[in-house]
């Protein structure tokens, strides 16, 4: 291929990806439109529900319909998502009549759901439809519409679903937010919702789960010698050590990085106390704050550890960058 047949190559594909993106951004846009009194009531009826929030679809409104169920479920509103073809062969039991239904269909005229509208009628199941067609069975049967419908697919055979799936899956995060907020749902709800996600560690994990203690804590006075002070360090493995007044108060800190701007100024290790090296106006935490402050800190002022002090300024711990490492705060 030569290379001008490249370059015109190379540009088509971009001006097709570009148009994708902004047939994609119409038809969410075109939806600020019907974020309307139907979507208010569909998030009253969320709201007021007792039991669950039933979410099925076929297809790539399924796959759309099990994101939303996960959103919906992961910020405080339970809910899961039924596959209706499975729902037609005994999984509709899993609906109980203090839930809610979303059902997702473009057409509103999918067999698998329709199939399922007699039994969510007899159990007096409130019913939200995101649609693009409302004037279709599904339509017809809901409590409330959600209108999902575009202009035009992104696909140039107006065959695959893609800016109808765009659309729909805006529309429940829409929902999920607006009952998020409502909720009055927080982040520490949410971290609880995920506990085992980087997010959740953020939010949940503190300090004092993490750092050294005990007999692990790195701790010498400022009169000692430095060449034993780093003996000191070596043992305990932290890179730093703590230096003690009299009354056990941090008055000091001593590093890796404080040894090599020592030896930078030829200190004489044998003969030089750790308190004339010493750094005195250091960082530190406190156990009950998170891990996450603790990282921020330690990333702001280019530092690979923290004493951890109570109120008095005296040493309950230590935390270092490969304990953040380790709990997968980073």
């Amino acid at each position: 291929m030569r290379h001008d047949d490249s370059t015109a190559e190379t540009r088509k594909l971009i001006d097709l990806g570009q148009a994708v993106i902004k047939t994609e951004a119409d038809a969410v846009s075109d939806l600020l439109g019907r974020i309307d009194k139907n979507f208010a009531e569909a998030c009253m009826l969320i709201l007021a529900c007792k039991g669950r929030t039933v979410v099925t679809g076929m297809g790539k409104s399924g796959h759309i319909g099990n994101k939303i169920a996960a959103t919906l479920a992961s910020t405080g509103t339970p809910a899961f998502f039924v596959h209706p073809g499975e729902a037609s062969h005994g999984d509709l039991g899993m609906i109980t009549q203090d839930d809610v239904v979303i059902a997702l269909s473009n057409s509103g005229e999918t067999d698998e759901l329709l199939t399922l509208l007699p039994v969510i009628k007899r159990l007096n199941v409130p019913l939200i439809a995101l649609t693009g067609n409302t004037t279709s069975s599904l339509a017809e049967a809901s409590t409330v519409t959600l209108d999902v419908g575009v202009a035009k697919e992104a696909c140039p055979l107006g065959l695959a679903p893609t800016s109808s799936t765009t659309a729909a899956l805006a529309m429940g995060d829409a929902m999920a937010i607006a009952l998020l907020e409502k909720r009055g749902f927080s982040s520490d709800d949410f971290a609880r919702a995920h506990p085992g996600g980087t997010l959740g560690r953020r939010l949940l994990l503190h300090v004092e789960d993490i750092m050294h203690t005990g007999p692990d804590l790195p701790k010498v006075s400022e009169t000692t010698l430095l060449k034993d002070a780093l003996l000191v360090m070596t043992a305990k493995g932290l890179g730093t050590t703590a230096i003690l007044d009299d009354e056990e108060h941090v008055i000091g800190i001593f590093t890796d990085g404080d040894l090599r701007r020592a030896l930078d100024n030829e200190i004489d290790v044998h003969k030089t106390i750790i308190g004339d090296v010493m750094t005195r106006n250091f960082k530190s935490i406190t156990r009950e704050k998170l891990a996450a402050e603790a990282l921020a800190t330690m990333e702001k002022y280019k530092i690979n550890a923290l004493p951890v002090l109570d109120d008095d300024t005296r040493l309950i711990g230590i935390l270092n960058m490969h304990d953040l490492l380790r709990a997968r705060v980073l």
